[in-house]
């Protein structure tokens, strides 16, 4: 196949320095006022047709191994590209063409430059539209929710379900998996290529606990693409990074901002930097609380003393729930089922506290 491309190229070349020498001579001889005669022009033809015949057989290999290599390139990248990606960039280029077709009848006008000036547009046009497009295909990707707008049944817009991106600390946590089995949280399930990298620098760790905790990780996550109903991606581009420890936090809310989408975390800290930069946070351990059960001042409970607390006399018991009870006076019924009545709720932001005395104090209070 190379030496068939090879002598086709020759072949061409050949033609094209004929051509050039033939048509080029004669109106070298009028422009210079030269007097060939028969034999001389026929060399000169012959010479220049050899020239371009024997440049293209010598530069026909780099030239095909070029192109070669630089197809290869090509389909390498576009295979690695996502799809949403791809289809962007095309729509944009054809966008930048076409208003470069536009324009170019105006550039043309244009003394000395003018012949120039379309395909330079086109060029930067086009470029300008891949470019663009890129950065807002998930604005061109939410444009059919929009049409519906404007046709006769006037549908109303549905409210936007936004992406759910994981962080490391929800994924090892393993809550997440069974919130979502219950159908409580709608809408994709973004799972970054940085998360997927740090889970496993986890499960890999020599400590014992981390890898236990990085491999935990790993298992809930085969058990979110494998058992839920919503749809889980992983997201592979590089989002950038400033460096540091916390690097995968910056990375995290900056994607949340790049795909408009929330966070799903229970770090503490990352949901107040979340929430400075504007990003919305769904935090577990903030469900957790909010789902567990109302207890009002005056109430009455069957609870189990397990040991004494900080303060003199006091015992500690703990809900189903793991809510921590304080028993004033409780210290003396370690061990022991009580009848207690509560007295105030603390709410703290490590969850909520509950304060009680025995019933039987209560009636000797009198």
């Amino acid at each position: 196949m190379n030496r068939v491309v090879r002598w086709v190229c020759t072949f061409l070349g050949l033609m094209i320095g004929f051509s050039a020498a033939f048509f080029g001579l004669t109106h070298l001889e009028a422009l210079l006022k030269l007097d060939l005669s028969s034999i001389q022009a026929l060399a000169v033809v012959a010479l220049m047709t050899a020239l371009s015949g024997l440049m293209a057989f010598f530069i026909t290999p780099g030239l095909v191994e070029g192109l070669i290599r630089l197809s290869v390139w090509i389909e390498t990248r576009v295979s690695r590209a996502p799809t949403e990606d791809i289809m962007a960039g095309a729509f944009g280029l054809i966008i930048g063409l076409i208003i470069a077709f536009l324009l170019g009848p105006s550039f043309a006008r244009i003394p000395i430059l003018g012949p120039v000036l379309p395909t330079i547009g086109s060029l930067v046009l086009g470029y300008l539209g891949i470019s663009i497009a890129l950065k807002k295909k998930d604005d061109l990707a939410s444009l059919p929710s929009f049409l519906p707008r404007f046709g006769k049944d006037k549908v109303a817009d549905e409210e936007r379900v936004y992406p759910k991106i994981l962080d490391t600390s929800v994924i090892i946590d393993g809550r997440i998996a069974d919130i979502c089995k219950s159908g409580f949280i709608e809408g994709p399930l973004i799972i970054p290529g940085f998360v997927l990298e740090e889970l496993r620098h986890i499960a890999d760790s020599s400590d014992t606990l981390k890898r236990n905790r990085g491999r935990r990780g790993l298992d809930i996550l085969n058990r979110i693409r494998k058992e839920l109903d919503c749809p889980v991606k992983i997201y592979e581009r590089d989002v950038g990074g400033n460096g540091g420890n916390n690097e995968v936090d910056s990375k995290l809310v900056r994607l949340a901002q790049q795909l408009g989408g929330k966070v799903l975390t229970n770090d503490y800290n990352l949901n107040k930097v979340a929430e400075l930069q504007g990003v919305a946070v769904l935090n577990i351990n903030e469900l957790a609380n909010a789902l567990k059960p109302v207890v009002l001042p005056g109430e009455e409970m069957v609870v189990q003393v397990i040991k004494d607390g900080k303060e003199s006399g006091q015992g500690v018991a703990y809900l189903d729930d793991g809510t921590m009870i304080v028993v004033d006076g409780g210290k003396k019924h370690i061990g022991k089922e009580i009848g207690v009545t509560v007295t105030s709720v603390l709410q703290t932001a490590a969850g909520r506290m509950i304060f009680a005395k025995p019933k039987s104090m209560e009636k000797a209070a009198p």
